[in-house]
Formats: structure tokens, sequence, C-alpha cells
């Protein structure tokens, strides 16, 4: 089996690679643009394998993207590249349209010019993954769960583009019939994450003793989801899903952010004591503009459908989750050269 991966040096992405190369035994040709969060460090476990390979390019790039799928002919494309960190789409919008929009764009027509150009089974069996995020559904109540058919109701830059793109590739196959599945996860969570993002980003500052800046009261709610099973269910999806349709993925893990920053400050103080209780670094900071309350995903598709079941519960992947850091320093203290460990709403 043949696979590119769009944005496999990203904390989803080299998660899926690393599972596809290692677990699955798949020839892999990841692109990613190596941008600020596009880490070749995070496939040094597929490094020097002969089933693997690293393209440097822009899914913008038309011609790039003809090049590498004429070069590879692949038999699925699984579509990870993307901007994702709401704060920075606050500050800076335009590299979300581009690359979320216009690189999904672009990357959908050369996959279509590929589909194209097959013959007999090798047409029938192509497919073409589109990953997306529960954000672009909104913000939930107190009750109530995100279904393949909630409808959209984007709040931010970053889930309006993943909107956008989302529609793209659902009407890529409608229009074209070219064999396109579309997932949307909850939050992920574990090892290789840039740490701008909540738990990767609390750690760290816990570590070196910042301050952990939580948002508001820290009341908001998001349902947790370790990547791994997540890699796992893209590769099941991919594997026996239905072209045209749209899976949810979640951990059913609901925590408020006060309780996932506590909970990490608790495993911190339990394998790396400190003279004060590191929950004492908790400052409670303005709220960002239009922060959701809660998201919650209903797998049951996922679940009853294809049989994915998530492996890892909260308590343990965050533990999993706190050791891994605690023993790769090599990976995340060079990032610290790009990025300083503030949240970037702060500057909103």
């Amino acid at each position: 089996m043949r696979v590119i991966v769009t944005g496999g040096a990203g904390f989803i992405g080299s998660a899926l690679v690393r599972y596809l190369v290692l677990e699955r035994g798949y020839d892999v040709l990841t692109i990613d643009a190596l941008t600020y969060a596009g880490c070749v460090a995070s496939l040094k476990a597929v490094e020097g394998k002969n089933s693997h390979r690293l393209l440097h390019a822009n899914i913008c790039d038309r011609s790039a993207m003809d090049a590498a799928i004429a070069g590879f002919r692949p038999d699925r494309i699984m579509h990870l590249a993307a901007e994702s960190h709401v704060d920075r789409s606050i500050i800076g919008v335009a590299d979300f349209i581009q690359t979320n929009i216009v690189g999904s764009f672009t990357l959908l027509e050369a996959a279509r010019a590929h589909w194209n150009g097959l013959k007999g089974d090798a047409k029938a069996a192509f497919r073409f993954l589109h990953v997306s995020s529960d954000e672009v559904y909104g913000s939930l109540g107190d009750e109530g769960l995100f279904t393949e058919t909630t409808p959209y109701d984007p709040s931010s830059p970053y889930s309006a583009s993943k909107a956008a793109s989302d529609h793209l590739a659902k009407a890529w196959q409608r229009t074209y019939g070219l064999p396109v599945l579309v997932s949307n996860c909850s939050n992920n969570y574990g090892p290789y994450h840039f740490p701008e993002k909540l738990i990767p980003l609390t750690i760290i500052n816990a570590l070196e003793g910042r301050k952990l800046s939580i948002y508001g009261k820290g009341d908001n709610i998001r349902d947790w989801l370790y990547v791994d099973d997540h890699a796992r269910a893209l590769n099941l999806i991919i594997e026996r899903g239905e072209p045209g349709e749209t899976y949810n993925i979640g951990g059913r893990n609901e925590r408020r952010n006060i309780d996932v920053v506590l909970r990490i400050c608790a495993v911190l103080d339990e394998l790396v004591p400190t003279n004060a209780p590191r929950a004492e670094l908790i400052e409670y900071v303005t709220d960002r503009p239009g922060h959701d309350a809660r998201y919650a995903i209903d797998a049951t598709k996922l679940e009853n459908v294809l049989g994915w079941r998530a492996q890892e519960n909260f308590d343990s992947g965050i533990e999993k989750t706190v050791r891994w850091y605690l023993e790769n320093k090599w990976w995340w203290q060079p990032l610290r050269e790009h990025y300083d460990g503030q949240r970037l709403g702060l500057n909103i």
C-alpha cells in the first residue's frame, strides 16, 4: 500500500506516519512545508526506513503536488496539512486561508487529476481522506454531543477555514466523484505535540517553574483523544469507510481546562517533586475572543460501523504523555528557540 500523508511532520501527522510505516508496513511519502510546527525530529522513528520518504513542499504549490503524486503514484492520500492553532488564527488569519482553504483546493485538484488517470481496480480502490476538526461545529451547551449531522457553526478564523475545506472536500466527491472521506476529531494530546497547545505548554511551563495561564475561569470543556488512537482511527476510516461519508473521532474524555492543568500538575508533583505544589503556578487571565464553551464528540458511527475503540483513557494517557516529555527533552528544548511558552491569546 502506497500512502501520501500531508502534514506528516506535524503532531497528528507524524503519529499517523509512524503508525503506517512501523505498524502497517506501508510505503509512505510525507509531504510537509516544515513551518514552525513541523518537526523532522518527530519522524526519527522512521528515519532511514526504505518505506518512508519526506518531501519538503507546500500543498499550495500545484506543480509540486502534481510531481509528487505522479512520482509516488499513491493508492491513498491522507490530508492533514493545516494551520491549526486558534490563537494564531485570530492574530494572523492569512496563513489559515492560504493553507487550509487554498491548499486543500490545490491538493484536491492534484488528487483528482491523478485519480482520473487511473484504470480499473486501481481507480476503484483509490481513496482521499480529508482530516478535520470538531471545531467546525461551533460550541455546545451543557448537554449534547456533536454528530456527523450537526450543522456547521464555526466561531474562529481557524474553524471557519477548516469548515470551508471540509465543504470543498465534500463537493469534490459529489461533483467529480473523487472518492473522498472526511473525519472530524476532538482535541488530541500525546507525544511530539508542539508546545503552544494547552497540554504540552502546561507540562513544559510547569517543569520550568513558569506561570500556567488559564483563559477565563478554566471552565471550557474539551473531549480529549490520545493521538495514537486517532492515528488508528484514520487508517481504519480510509481502509473500510465509505466514500462520501463523514466520521467523528472522539475520546469520550470530557474535561474542564482547569482540571486538565490540575491533573498535569499532580502527575508532575508525583514524578518530579518540588518544594511547592505546581498548582500554585496557575494564573487566570482574560479569556480569548470567541472561546467555545464545550466540545464533545459522539463517535458512535465510527465505533459501531467500523469497530474502532479508543484504547487510552485520559488518566493513563496524561501520565504517559507527561513521562514522554520528561524523557525526551532533546525533542522539545530546541523548540524554545522559536516559541517562548506564552499563551498567544494574551496578545490579542
